[in-house]
């Protein structure tokens, strides 16, 4: 007699007599665990994703810099870029992320037209050459992220002019126009915050940025002071001698130099829009606890954002200069002098009511990262309403499917959509609820919902995307439960395909406005589906 179940293989003797009745007897018992097993693992996955929360959010670094991501490298050509952009996000839209950090500035360089910066040689080959086809990357990509219903955040590199491999400098290039800015260190030109000018000048490329295009936040790495490299001297003695402003050593006048920065650049986007965003993406570690610093984190880095790069992150939190702190917490969870549970759970901490969003680095799967990692971090920060998402660099961590982790993502913890958390000190007027709803039947008979935005709101915010909810008959609505919400995108038009005949439903729909806060639902979606 052979049985299988769950790959397992018995093999039973077909002799009858006692050793034959202890066989049965065993075989009996193994099939009761076998089934308890495949309960209990279903039951298991069943928590998983029915515990998927409404509100999270979901990003992945797609880097330019050294064509990491994208623009693949050699590929010059307008339209395949294009091509290639658009099956990034398709990915990731399957994936259901709600957004995507995209590199548009490496080292003094754009991805953009509207720049006084040159076009990056990561985009043509050669810096200050034109697109060919000529076109603007960041307007196409913005569109093309909100078509899809995925913010848009420009991710600027901070500190860099060029780099130690640059292939081409433009004549017009800052690090050429004005060397006295630069510092030199480790074989690259970086900026010097120190200079009032310099940080003049930084604030303005932001600022137009934010005027001229339609992006969402505004998102800064972890590179502002560098990283300390031995044998290396950061010469700015002679910048503080001139603007020390009383500072008694130069590593506070440094930070000083960072905060001025960060803050005079957040004033900025605040006065040009509102709506728009402002996140950082440090290193995991500010400061590591010691007597003298009771408030770090116990950690053993090496480096810290505070002590080496000069970026009081924390304090930028708790003035409320930034919106969102994404920390690189690239380390595993069991790491012996960096944990990524210590790291967390100190962030959760001290992000002082702004947004928490975990950066994970998937990348290191192709590294040997256990498989088990990325997965564990993720089951450990939706145990805390704190975090409120999580970022994986890179993209193509993802879109190549490093371990199977994008799998799990679609099949498990990024099943169901998310909302992306709204900022109520940004914004916490909702919108007002879709009007004219009708539901209309195709030949297969699955309805067809179509609507009409609603009118502004009191704060002039419109209707920027939409939810569509359906519950059975009779059932009490519960607008948090996931498992309801069957759409949610920008067009106006949904049709279920998943309805099944001799059932009735009841639809909801309700829009959200551009920093997500949610409207009351349209009463004249209240519309039943099924044939009895």
């Amino acid at each position: 007699m052979i049985f299988t179940a769950n790959c397992l293989l018995i093999l039973l003797p077909t002799n009858p007599g006692i050793p034959y009745l202890i066989m049965l007897l065993k075989f009996i018992q193994i099939c009761f665990l076998t089934l308890f097993t495949c309960l209990s693992c279903h039951s298991q996955k069943h928590r998983q994703l029915s515990n998927s929360p409404k509100y999270e959010f979901r990003a992945a670094w797609i880097a330019t810099v050294e064509n990491i991501d994208w623009p693949k490298k050699g590929q010059y050509n307008t339209e395949l870029q294009k091509q290639d952009f658009i099956r990034i996000l398709d990915e990731h839209k399957r994936s259901n992320l709600n957004a995507v950090m995209v590199q548009v500035r490496d080292a003094c360089d754009s991805y953009y037209a509207r720049s006084t910066e040159p076009w990056s040689e990561f985009l043509t080959g050669v810096q200050g050459k034109f697109p060919n086809p000529f076109y603007d990357p960041m307007s196409f990509m913005i569109t093309e992220a909100h078509d899809r219903n995925l913010e848009f955040h420009a991710w600027l590199n901070l500190n860099r002019a060029t780099f130690r491999k640059a292939t081409s400098i433009t004549p017009d290039h800052i690090s050429n126009r004005k060397p006295e800015w630069m510092l030199t260190y480790d074989g690259q030109k970086l900026l010097n915050f120190g200079i009032p000018e310099v940080r003049d000048y930084i604030t303005n490329v932001v600022v137009n940025i934010v005027k001229y295009y339609d992006v969402d936040g505004i998102h800064f790495d972890d590179y502002f002071y560098p990283y300390q490299v031995t044998g290396q001297v950061l010469k700015d003695s002679e910048t503080f001698k001139k603007y020390g402003n009383g500072f008694a050593n130069i590593e506070d006048w440094r930070r000083n130099n960072t905060d001025l920065l960060i803050l005079q650049i957040s004033e900025a986007i605040k006065r040009t829009k509102p709506h728009v965003k402002f996140g950082i993406s440090p290193f995991g570690v500010w400061k590591n606890f010691s007597p003298q610093t009771p408030e770090g984190s116990h950690t053993q880095a090496g480096q810290t954002s505070y002590g080496h790069l000069y970026a009081d992150t924390r304090n930028w939190l708790q003035q409320g200069w930034i919106d969102y702190i994404a920390p690189q917490i690239y380390f595993d969870r069991n790491h012996p002098k960096v944990s990524y549970t210590e790291l967390s759970k100190w962030w959760m901490e001290n992000a002082f009511g702004k947004h928490l969003y975990i950066g994970h680095g998937v990348y290191k799967i192709k590294a040997g990262w256990s498989l088990s990692e990325a997965p564990a971090q993720i089951r450990l920060d939706r145990q805390f309403p704190q975090i409120d998402g999580g970022i994986f660099f890179s993209s193509k961590s993802l879109t190549e499917n490093y371990g199977g982790f994008q799998d799990s993502l679609r099949v498990d913890f990024y099943r169901k959509p998310a909302i992306v958390p709204s900022m109520p000190w940004k914004d916490n007027i909702p919108p007002l609820a879709p009007q004219k709803v009708f539901i209309t039947r195709k030949e297969d008979g699955k309805p067809t919902l179509t609507w009409q935005p609603g009118e502004p709101a009191s704060d002039g915010n419109e209707n920027t995307y939409y939810a569509v909810y359906r519950f059975e008959r009779n059932e009490k609505p519960d607008f948090q439960r996931v498992d309801k919400m069957l759409y949610v995108g920008r067009q106006n038009v949904f049709t279920d395909f998943t309805a099944e005949k001799a059932r009735g439903y009841v639809y909801h729909v309700t829009s959200f406005d551009r920093l997500h806060n949610e409207s009351v639902t349209s009463a004249t979606a209240l519309i039943e589906y099924g044939e009895k």
